[in-house]
């Protein structure tokens, strides 16, 4: 189109479209029509292109994420890092070898106290006193009393006295104790058959039948001279 100012009037001029010229942003049809598409090889490249542009972006942000933690951990020490095989390490017994032989060098650690309760030692148990003795009495804390059995003549004559005497005899030992072995004293302590007193002074036992006459046998014979003089003394005085 042609403005023509002076005479006042438009005239439409229609060209070919082979006479049309590019000026500025006017394209002519035939450049438009010369543009050629791009070819699959370019797109494919185009693409990789983009791929790897947006791998590098991932890869950046990564960076900017992980570094500060990266810096914080190799700005501390890796001696002040203690894990649970570096305490197994440090406890572990280190080698030496020379080089002529094995030369076990362990190295010093810190000892340690173990202290373990000891058993206590049983106590023995004592052993039961025996009920009897071997002349026929009777055991325990107090006076060995006689058990056992036997007659005044079985006595008389195991404790070696005369059988003239037993006469003597049988008269002061009715009169001392009834011939009850374990008759005793309740004021004086005398003991026995006879009364010896103190009864300690019988060897033996007191309250044995036959310790007892033993022990009288000497006593009468060795201070009255007889069992006959014995017997005349405790008729007039009622004791000997």
């Amino acid at each position: 189109m042609v403005d023509s100012g002076a005479a006042g009037y438009t005239e439409d001029i229609v060209t070919s479209g082979t006479d049309i010229e590019s000026s500025g942003d006017v394209i002519a049809p035939n450049a438009l029509a010369s543009r050629k598409s791009p070819s699959p090889g370019a797109k494919r490249r185009s693409r990789r292109v983009s791929g790897i542009l947006a791998a590098l972006s991932v890869l950046g942000l990564a960076a900017a994420v992980v570094a500060p933690t990266g810096m914080a951990l190799a700005g501390s020490s890796a001696d002040d890092v203690e894990t649970s095989f570096s305490l197994a390490v440090k406890d572990t017994q280190q080698l030496s070898v020379t080089v002529e032989g094995t030369t076990f060098a362990p190295v010093e650690r810190g000892a340690f106290e173990v202290y373990v309760t000891p058993t206590p030692t049983p106590e023995p148990e004592p052993e039961p006193a025996s009920n009897t003795s071997d002349s026929g009495g009777t055991t325990g804390g107090g006076p060995l009393y006689y058990s056992g059995g036997g007659a005044p003549a079985e006595w008389m004559a195991a404790a070696g006295i005369s059988s003239g005497d037993w006469g003597y005899v049988d008269y002061i030992v009715s009169r001392e104790s009834g011939w009850n072995p374990n008759a005793t004293n309740s004021s004086s302590g005398a003991c026995g058959l006879v009364q010896a007193l103190p009864c300690s002074k019988v060897p033996g036992n007191g309250y044995n039948p036959i310790d007892n006459l033993r022990w009288a046998n000497g006593y009468a014979t060795g201070r009255y001279g007889s069992w006959a003089a014995a017997y005349a003394f405790w008729t007039n005085n009622h004791w000997w």
